[in-house]
């Protein structure tokens, strides 16, 4: 398995896709501006008490009040609140938690007037990023996300990650935790620190330290409301969590980014620096590695199935539905052996679809239905063993007797949504065009404007690949006559995320030249 990270900068932020051998399986934008992602620390302001909902609404500088529901405090809250209160008014001088004395936990059926009262200060991490008309949603058991490790302040407790089977190497971590973490902190230990180095778990832990201890001093200045710790940027926090051996390359195309990169990456990783992998913009990375074509075809109502087969996707408000269709797939097999295929294919689709799309909630699949009850229990396992490198929570229920199963998926962001239909341009949906508008003459005579009359040089040309292939097909092609004419090479190039009718000149810098 080959894992390749695609990183383009653009003028309204930066996209990011992860490639698994060739396959696009994630995708994210990132704007310039990124407050409340998941993982930040706020200091709040509880403007809100609901003890019907038994939860409080907090002011964290969002355009709607954030949600924060009693079970969401954490058992340790009487200590944090104890902390953030002293170091608002200077009691608390240093974050390091040796010689805090721990407060009483809450009660787990407690109740958040209780605990809570209003207009009080309160810290708090976002659980999950404002969705469409919804705040943020918050909790106040704070950690913080390395490496290795996720460190758990006001715990003793040391979780080890369920995946890393062997006894001996859970007994190596646990006991290296006892010895080098300090009191008052817990630590949850991540699938990825199995058989690293004792120095690689120190320098994580003490990484993590360091970032509490930032914390602790942003907070002593604080007015609610106010960011006192960022997460990453989308970009590092990939890495943070997926960087391995697997990976083979990042491609970027900005230096200042390569420059960031490249330095952490140094920190988390040392010697893996060689994958990063500076590209020009004379291409689109992402038309470059064939990722606008893929978003195209994965992120419309019908997706195509290698074997012929598609699959129907509606969104409505309660659930996302997916309909699996066999279309013209044709075989020899049987029925039974051939829905089995399909299905099983479909069953794999669907697993990077969810989540590259982030769908989340409760998804409800209606495979093609089989009457092999074995073929229904392969299809689950199938289902089960896709869903597995999904880092997302999620819970698969057996198929019903209808052929339908069910998952419930948990969703942090915004789920991701392209538009793929495309509005003709010249005509703007209207479906009537001027019979005397001629395309490729008005291509023509702003190329003949901008060579002959601007005297621009090393002129280039960005057009949907129809029109490319029409501007450079043929014996003596247009472009040929360019070169005859403008006594220079004009580029012609192809972009798959172009509407049809749309173009753009590019300067030799690969700025765009206005018209």
């Amino acid at each position: 398995m080959n894992l390749e990270l695609v990183v383009e900068a653009r003028s309204g932020g930066v996209w990011i896709a992860l490639l698994r051998d060739g396959k696009l399986i994630e995708l994210q934008e990132e704007q310039g501006k990124s407050d409340f992602s998941v993982g930040d620390i706020y200091l709040g302001r509880v403007r809100k008490l609901v003890p019907s909902l038994n939860a409080a609404f907090v002011d964290v500088g969002y355009e709607k009040d954030a949600f924060l529901h009693y079970l969401d405090l954490g058992a340790q809250f009487n200590s944090l609140n104890r902390f953030t209160r002293e170091t608002l008014k200077g009691k608390q001088n240093v974050g390091d938690l040796q010689y805090f004395k721990q407060e009483k936990d809450i009660e787990k059926e407690g109740k958040i007037d209780a605990v809570l009262s209003s207009s009080q200060p309160i810290l708090v991490q976002v659980a999950k990023e404002p969705i469409s008309s919804k705040g943020p949603r918050l909790c106040s058991e704070i950690t913080l996300a390395g490496r290795y490790l996720v460190l758990v302040p006001f715990s003793e407790k040391i979780s080890i990650s369920q995946k890393i089977k062997e006894q001996s190497e859970r007994d190596r971590l646990r006991d290296l935790m006892n010895r080098i973490k300090p009191k008052n902190f817990g630590v949850i230990i991540r699938t990825v620190a199995e058989e690293k180095k004792t120095a690689d778990l120190e320098q994580d832990l003490f990484g993590l330290l360091d970032k509490w201890k930032t914390m602790h001093q942003n907070l002593k200045k604080a007015t609610p409301p106010f960011r006192v710790l960022g997460e990453l940027n989308k970009t590092n926090s990939i890495l943070r969590d997926l960087l391995n051996g697997d990976f083979t390359h990042i491609h970027l195309n900005d230096q200042v980014m390569l420059d960031e990169m490249k330095e952490y990456i140094s920190d988390i990783a040392p010697g893996k620096e060689k994958i990063l992998k500076q590209h020009d913009n004379r291409i689109s990375l992402f038309e470059k590695f064939g990722i606008n074509k893929q978003i195209k075809t994965l992120f419309g109502k019908k997706v195509p199935l290698n074997s012929g087969g598609y699959l129907i996707i509606e969104h409505t408000e309660a659930m996302h539905v997916i309909d699996v269709n066999s279309g013209n797939r044709k075989g020899a097999d049987g029925q039974e052996s051939n829905a089995l295929s399909t299905n099983t294919e479909a069953a794999e689709e669907i697993a990077r679809l969810l989540q590259l799309r982030d769908m989340g909630g409760i998804i409800c699949i209606d495979f093609i239905d089989m009457h092999d009850k074995e073929n229904n229990r392969t299809l689950f396992e199938k289902m089960k063993e896709f869903m597995k490198s999904d880092r997302a929570k999620h819970n698969i229920l057996p198929p019903s007797k209808f052929g339908v199963i069910e998952i419930t998926r948990q969703r942090v962001k915004p789920e991701t949504n392209i538009q793929t239909s495309e509005k003709c341009p010249t005509c703007n949906g209207t479906g009537e065009i001027q019979a005397s508008i001629l395309f490729a003459e008005e291509i023509e005579l702003n190329l003949n404007y901008l060579v002959l009359d601007k005297k621009e040089k090393g002129v280039s040309l960005e057009v949907h690949p129809y029109l490319q292939a029409y501007f450079t097909k043929g014996l003596i092609s247009r472009q040929w006559k360019w070169f005859f004419k403008y006594k220079q090479w004009i580029p012609v190039r192809s972009r798959t995320d172009n509407q049809l009718l749309e173009y753009r000149f590019k300067s030799k810098e690969n700025i765009e030249i206005e018209l």
